[in-house]
Parts: structure tokens; sequence; C-alpha cells
């Protein structure tokens, strides 16, 4: 399987106010031609910039349309043929994140890359011959290491990540709303957005504090030249990471600092993810080391296209910050994935719809004929979905089972007569009727199938009428009557969740999708060109060159010597840098290991002191038996440990009643200690 490398490119913002009243210098310099990056420490001007090259460059007078002609459309092109695609922004809080993924909506130069994908999917979904398309979207955020569903019924309500061997990381309990257009694909991120958490800082007044994943799941069903259907599934998520921040700058106390905790958590956790995959040593990757890795799995390393966008503050007095997102960046353009087409996904819903969409027209069929069926398709006023959508719930409200729509489509439902049921070719799993409980038929495709194979029970042939529609021609095993009206409003219903071709006859568009292909292709080859001539990337042809004098090849060479050298002491210095980087990050982690060890020691002597209290009929008195009992939960990030549980010494009766009559006490009842009633004192019969 072909690997490719994750794609990685800067984006520098303006100046904002706040710097500009603190009369900040710009430290940030950008060579847009061969995408590289200059970056000056202030505090020492007498050393040259640190230089970092990247697959794009973008400086404060580029647009977020350029970025994404450049580099975001392969991407998600490639999720509209079956690929998965993750497109996510990192950056210091306050560095342009929200704004690159989000953007503005004017000017429309500034939109931002989600809706501008919006726009793509579906631009690419309109063009596409013999195509359908299924194309749901879900929103969620990660918040104080919390998973929630932002188009939940409940917004607050904590969900659990799962994995499954061939779908990976999945959440549990997600919503996925079926979206026909660009306009809904935009209420359901705008409903999303009002429902994340987001807060002031002095770095930014609305400061996200969770990170977020927009997911756009399409299924695909394509019908080749020989009539062969072929059935892929892509799936593009596009992240809004939440800042890396110091609570110096930001100032935040109280639950902001405790979110800047668990954000600056999970984000170190996804830099020694990065860490891991580009060490090659490494065999140990920790992705469960935080919810936002694990959900990330499949971006890096994985079966994903995967695109960074490092956002950066031009200002000196951010340097420390903007030097550590240059070199997590740099370390990111490393890390090598595997995509690959998803072909034939097993939980596809597209394929039970379209299945049941055949076993609905064949229905109809045998009741009006083929010619009266296809005329009164043909004279259907389809709903718009934009309408439709207006009379359901909003999307809070709307929270759509797949597996429960699967087995609602498997049902065989009594439409006026009986239990109507399909069999024959591949629909036959999904529809058989009990034994002598009415008539089978089969039902074949109405979008562009190849004939079934013969033997059939009830269909002779698939045909095309003069609508060019293809319906199924049914002879025997005649079905009862049914209530059209209902069968109708099931198959319209059905056909308006897939959308696909509806400008497949449209030459502009298609050449205008044409040409933005062809864009991003002549950009990367330029960027390679760029890089390939550049002078500072190699001496070779100094040394090769024949000149006309000594003169000429002593100052050529000489030019060498002196870019040589300056690469030299970037590189002596950047050597220093990350040493000094190292140690201070040493003396970081063994501050917290000695900070931690403190704590160990009193929890231990707490234990000691309170161990000897612990009643002995009590399953806690064997401490060393509970630690061997107690297991760690991954999923959780908690132990499970047992039960506390006291165990009942049962006397014979003989005795009891011996005891009884010689007590001179009356006889207390049989005492039933609750489930913290572990200490003997605490009970007043002992």
């Amino acid at each position: 399987m072909a690997s490719e490398s994750v794609k990685v490119v800067v984006r520098c913002r303006p100046m904002n106010q706040r710097e500009r009243e603190l009369n900040c210098q710009p430290v940030v310099t950008v060579d847009s031609a061969r995408g590289q990056c200059f970056l000056q420490n202030p505090g020492a001007a007498e050393e040259p910039p640190k230089q970092f090259t990247f697959d794009g460059a973008y400086y404060v007078d580029h647009f977020t349309e350029q970025i994404y002609n450049e580099i975001a459309y392969p991407l998600v092109e490639g999720v509209t043929e079956g690929y998965n695609g993750t497109i996510f922004a990192y950056g210091q809080t306050g560095s342009g994140k929200s704004f690159t993924m989000q953007g503005l909506p004017d000017p429309p130069s500034q939109r931002g890359i989600i809706p501008r994908a919006f726009e793509h999917v579906f631009e690419s979904v309109q063009c596409a011959e013999n195509t359908k398309f299924l194309v749901r979207a879900s929103y969620l955020e990660i918040y104080n290491e919390d998973v929630r569903d932002l188009l939940g019924a409940d917004t607050k309500q904590k969900l659990e990540l799962k994995e499954h061997p061939e779908k990976g990381v999945y959440v549990k309990g997600l919503s996925m709303h079926t979206v026909h257009n660009v306009a809904q694909c935009e209420r359901v991120m705008e409903a999303g957005w009002k429902n994340r958490s987001v807060g002031y800082t002095l770095m930014n007044k609305d400061s996200s504090r969770s990170h977020s994943i927009f997911t756009i799941s399409i299924e695909i069903y394509a019908v080749d030249e020989r009539g062969k259907d072929h059935l892929r599934a892509g799936k593009l998520n596009l992240v809004d990471l939440a800042g890396s921040e110091r609570q110096s700058k930001t100032g935040a106390t109280g639950e902001r600092l405790k979110e800047a905790t668990k954000i600056n958590l999970s984000l170190s956790a996804l830099g020694n993810v990065i860490s891991a995959l580009v060490d090659g040593r490494c065999k140990h990757i920790p992705y469960r080391d935080s919810k936002l890795t694990r959900l990330l799995q499949d971006s890096l390393g994985g079966n994903t296209k995967t695109l960074m966008v490092a956002c950066l503050s031009p200002a000196d007095n951010n340097y420390d910050e903007t030097l550590s997102t240059l070199r997590y960046a740099n370390r990111a353009k490393s890390i090598k994935n595997k995509p690959r087409i998803n072909e034939d996904p097993k939980d596809a819903l597209l394929r039970e719809y379209q299945e049941e969409i055949k076993k609905l027209k064949a229905i109809l069929a045998q009741q009006m004929g083929p010619s009266n069926l296809s005329a009164l398709l043909s004279s259907q006023v389809p709903l718009n979905p934009v309408q439709s959508e207006e009379k359901l719930a909003p999307p809070s409200a709307l929270q759509s089972d797949t597996e429960a729509e699967k087995q609602l489509i498997r049902e065989v439902r009594p439409l006026a007569g009986g239990p109507v049921a399909g069999r024959g070719g591949e629909a036959g799993s999904h529809g058989e009727a009990e034994a002598g409980q009415g008539p089978e038929v089969v039902a074949q495709a109405a979008v562009a199938l190849e004939p079934p194979p013969e033997p059939l029970l009830a269909v002779t042939s698939v045909r095309r009428d003069s609508v060019g529609v293809e319906v199924a021609v049914l002879t025997d095993k005649l079905l009862p009557v049914v209530d059209q009206e209902r069968v109708l409003a099931r198959l319209q219903l059905l056909e308006q969740q897939v959308v696909g071709g509806e400008q497949a006859k449209n030459k502009d568009l298609k050449e205008k999708h044409k040409r933005r292909k062809r864009y991003a292709d002549e950009r990367k080859k330029q960027l390679v060109a760029a890089l390939q001539n550049s002078d500072e990337d190699s001496g070779d042809w100094v040394l090769l060159n024949v000149y006309d004098s000594i003169q000429e090849e002593v100052w050529a060479k000489s030019k060498l010597l002196e870019k040589m050298q300056r690469k030299l002491r970037a590189a002596e210095v950047e050597i220093k840098d990350l040493q000094s980087e190292f140690q201070l990050e040493k003396i970081d982690y063994l501050a917290t290991i000695r900070r931690q060890e403190r704590d160990f020691m009193l929890f231990q002597q707490l234990l000691e002191q309170v161990q000897p209290l612990i009643r002995r009929d009590c399953n806690y008195s064997n401490l060393e038996k509970i630690r061997r009992e107690s297991c760690w939960d991954e999923d959780s990030g908690f132990w499970k440990i047992p039960e506390p549980i006291i165990i009942k010494t049962s006397l014979p009766v003989g005795q009891v009643l011996a005891r009884a009559l010689s007590s001179a006490s009356p006889v207390f009842p049989h005492h039933h200690h609750s489930r913290c009633d572990l200490f003997g004192t605490q009970c007043p019969h002992l």
C-alpha cells in the first residue's frame, strides 16, 4: 500500500489590536514561492533566523480562498472518491485557527475551510454521472476530556469512545444528520457552533475552550460501463483545535485555568503521538493518552489523507509559542499515512436504501404497470429538502440512529393486504416473507442496475421505459393490492435521502471543477520546482560549473561558502536551543515526578493509618487481594475496583437460642450494614 506524508502549511495572521498597543515587532517572514517560513529571535538579532520548509506558507496578505484552492482542494476531492480526509488547525490561543476553519461570510475570499469544503463536496456530487451519494454530518466537541454531541438533544451528555475492528474508533450515540445541500450543512454547523464551549481570556475574547470535530460522511453508489454497481465510503474530518496557552498571558483562573490545563494536556498528548510516529525506533504510539488522539488515530499514521494548518502570530512577544508551533508542524510533516479507497463498507446505509427502492418500485410496477409507473414518477413533484427539513424539529432534536434505520428497512412492512417480501439476487437477505404468509417477489433496481441473474421467481426482465427509468417487469405470483399512496410516500422519502448528478449536464460547472483540480496540481509542481532550483538547497552547480576566470570562480565559491557558514551557524544555534529546551523539560518532568512521589507517600501513610480500622469481615480489610482484583479500564481512564462487601457469618440455630436465653439483654435483630459502613466503630451493636 502506497504511503504519503501528512501535508503541513503555515499561516501567519496580521497583528491584532492588543499586539499593536504593546508596540510588538514582527519576527515572522514568509517566502510563499518556496513554502518557507523564517523566524527571527528578538533577543538575538545577530543570529540568523530559523528556517522551516512546508508544503505551503502564507503571510498576512493571503486569503483563505488561496489556501483552500492550493492545498485543501485535492484532499476534499479525494473524499468524494472514497478516501478518508482530515484537516485540522493548530496553534496558540488567538493565532487564527477558528478564523481559518470557519472564516467570515464577507468578503467571500475570507470564507473558512469548512464552508468551502461544503461547497466543494456538493459541487462534486452534482457533477457526478451514474452515481448517487448519501451525505451525513455530525458535530462533536471534547471539553475537559469529555466528548459531547453538539447536535444532540442533550449537548452536555458525556459520550463514550468505542473501538470496532473494521471502522476503528468511534463515538457511541453520536447523532448523524442527512444533508442534501450546502445550506443544510451550514445550518447544521451553525446549530452546533452555538453549543460550543467558548470563554473570555486576555488573549482572545471568544477563545475556544474545547476541541471540535465536524465530520461529513459520504456513501457513494456508482454504476460502471458494464452496469455493475460499486459502493464506497469517504469521511472528511474538519477539526478546530483549542489553542495552547500560558496562564501568565491569558490570565486564566478558576474554571478557565482548569480548561486550559486539560487543553494543554491533550495537545501535549498529540505532540507525543507525532513524536512517536516520527521516531522510527518507537514501538508504542500513545494514542490512548487523550480522547483527542484516540479520535485522530486514523488521521495520524492510518488510513487518511491529512492536512495540518499551523497558525502563527507575527509578534515578538509570542516568539516562544510561534517557535514551538513551527517545530510541532515540522515534525508532523514527517508522519507517513497509508490512505486507501474504502471499498464496499459493511455498514453502508445507502445499500439498504437502494435495495428498498428496488423493492418498492417493483411493487408499484406489479400493480400499475411499468409505463404507468414511469409516468407517475415523472409527474411527481419532489419535495424541497429545505422545506421538508423546516417541517422537522431543529437539528438538536434530530438524532438519526443508523442501526435503527437499517432495522426499519429490513423489516417487512404489511402494506394493505399482507406482508410483502423481497427475494432474489442480493436483496434476498433483507426481506424474505415467512413461510406461508404471502407471495414472494423480487424487486430489481430503479437506478441503473444490471439485469438480475437467471433464474428468477417473479421477474422476467428489467427494461428501460420511454422516460429512461429502469423498472422490473413482473409476471408471476401477483401481489395483493397495496396502499399506493403509502408506497409512493416511502419511495419518495427514500429517494430524497440520496443526491447526485443534478448538474451532470452542466458543462460550465464541470469545466470549472476540472480547472480547480488543474490549478492545485500546477501549484504543487511550481513549489517542487522552486525548491529544486533554490540556490540555498544545493551548491553542486557552483562546484561543477566551468568559469571564464579565476576571479569569477573565487567570487562564486566565496558566496557559496558564506551561505554554508550561515547554515552552519543556524544549525548550531538550533542545537543549542533544543538542548536548552530539553533541559527545561527535563527539570519540569523531574519536578512533576517528585510532586507525584510526595502525593503517593501521603496517600500511602493515610492508608496505613486507616486500614486497621476497617472491619475484619469486609473485603477491603485485605488490600493486597483488592489490588490483585483491580484492573485499569483504557476506555474510561479509571481503575475498576471491587465493591465493598460485608461478609456475613451465620451461627447455628441452637447456639443463637442458647445465647438469647442466657443473655439478660434483648436479642438484637440481624443488622444489615450499608456499603460504606466498613468500620466496626460505626455499629452500636459491636
